[in-house]
């Protein structure tokens, strides 16, 4: 089965939940205009907020992170999305050197090897990238959700970082059954490693399927600890280019 025939389910509400999200991305806009990004994963609650920001012309770039290391299928998306949507995706790549002195000191598979290394791997590839694709913009959207893990189960639709910036969150209240409602009937491109049972998709080294029954994340660095789970671009400030916080 497919993820649209094994996920996609009308629920009560449904509906009233994308005007929610439409509203929220509408106002995001306004306030921030011409200094708002969405920082999409490529996974399918992004390419639902990708849809609704190009369906209903909304003044929000669309940025993503090439670490180095997400599997093709992932970045075959980006050509997609702008030959689908008519709009230009930023991608912001981790520094050269940074990645060549991190492989050399501790090889390719650091991230098995402990949770530090992970991490350190996770700011060199994501965190530093990010920062950079922050900076100077006073809001970003994502697409947390409340179901997604425990961790983020008490996401808001909006809030204000240490930095000052806002993080928007339109699909907080959304149930998985949801974001396969919307791409089914909006006809949304997405990631095939979703159809091979995976709900979560990051980095290839750090990413495997999910069997039946297995949380939603399980998939994640699936050899750490659950509560180990998170590569910190949610959970910390985040540094620009010249080390201050972004």
């Amino acid at each position: 089965m497919s993820a649209v025939e094994l996920n996609a389910r009308a629920t009560a509400g449904f509906e009233q939940r994308v005007e929610s999200a439409i509203a929220v991305l509408r106002e995001a806009a306004s306030t921030h205009a011409g200094r708002i990004v969405q920082a999409t994963s490529l996974g399918a609650e992004d390419m639902v907020l990708t849809d609704l920001i190009a369906r209903h012309d909304l003044p929000i770039a669309i940025a993503t992170l090439d670490t180095g290391k997400l599997h093709a299928e992932t970045l075959a998306l980006i050509p997609r999305i702008e030959a689908r949507y008519r709009r230009a995706v930023e991608v912001f790549r981790p520094a050269d050197t940074a990645v060549i002195h991190f492989v050399r000191q501790h090889g390719e598979r650091a991230m098995f090897e402990s949770i530090d290394l992970r991490k350190a791997c996770c700011g060199i590839r994501k965190l530093e990238p990010l920062g950079r694709m922050l900076d100077g913009r006073s809001a970003w959207v994502t697409g947390l959700r409340r179901e997604q893990s425990e961790h983020r189960a008490v996401v808001p639709f909006s809030e204000s970082e240490a930095s000052g910036r806002i993080k928007f969150n339109p699909l907080a209240d959304w149930s998985w059954a949801d974001v396969w409602q919307y791409i089914a009937t909006r006809e949304v491109p997405y990631n095939p490693l979703h159809d091979r049972f995976f709900p979560s998709i990051g980095c290839e080294p750090c990413t495997r399927a999910i069997a039946l029954g297995e949380d939603f994340r399980a998939g994640r660095w699936w050899w750490e600890q659950e509560g180990a789970k998170e590569c910190g671009l949610h959970m910390q400030p985040l540094k620009n280019k010249q080390g201050v916080a972004a």
